[in-house]
């Protein structure tokens, strides 16, 4: 079964699902809020009664307190010795890690060789053929003569799938 075909099953089953979401939605008459114009509306009025009930409770996480700017500063602050792991000052920030780079030493050299063997996403690249079915491979994809017609309309399909 080609990718395509199996693209289009998905698209037909997702749209009977969509079909069946559809029906299963309710009104708005049955919400529960006091503004039934629209689902945004009673959204936006659980907000504001949940802004209007929180309160501060440094001791415990609840779904119904928060915890005080001093405490999330030092969550904050925890979380970010987390990421550093210990790093030495000459290199726990960007800037001095950039300059690190910059400066060539061996170590840094031999990281950005490394890297510079890696598949981009942000820049064309040339690959050899052996290269490229070893990429494929890597991340588990095909060939793009693999996939099948890559003009199929799947929005077409997905739209004649809702109304049938």
């Amino acid at each position: 079964m080609s990718l395509q075909t199996q693209i289009q099953s998905f698209v037909l089953r997702a749209a009977q699902e969509f079909n069946t979401v559809y029906a299963k939605i309710g009104s708005l008459g049955s919400l529960s809020t006091t503004d039934k114009t629209s689902l945004v509306a009673a959204i936006n009025e659980l907000k504001t009664a949940v802004n209007a009930s929180t309160s501060v409770n440094d001791s415990q996480v609840t779904t119904t307190t928060t915890y005080s700017s001093s405490k999330i500063v030092g969550l904050l602050d925890a979380l970010k010795a987390d990421i550093l792991g210990g790093a030495d000052a000459a290199y726990d920030t960007l800037l001095e890690i950039q300059r690190a780079i910059q400066s060539g030493d061996t170590a840094t050299t031999a990281l950005l060789d490394a890297v510079n063997k890696r598949v981009r996403y942000d820049a064309v690249q040339t690959l050899t053929v052996a290269e490229q079915t070893q990429a494929r491979s890597n991340i588990g994809a095909v060939a793009a003569s693999d996939v099948g017609d890559t003009a199929f309309n799947f929005v077409a399909a997905f739209e004649a799938a809702l109304v049938a």
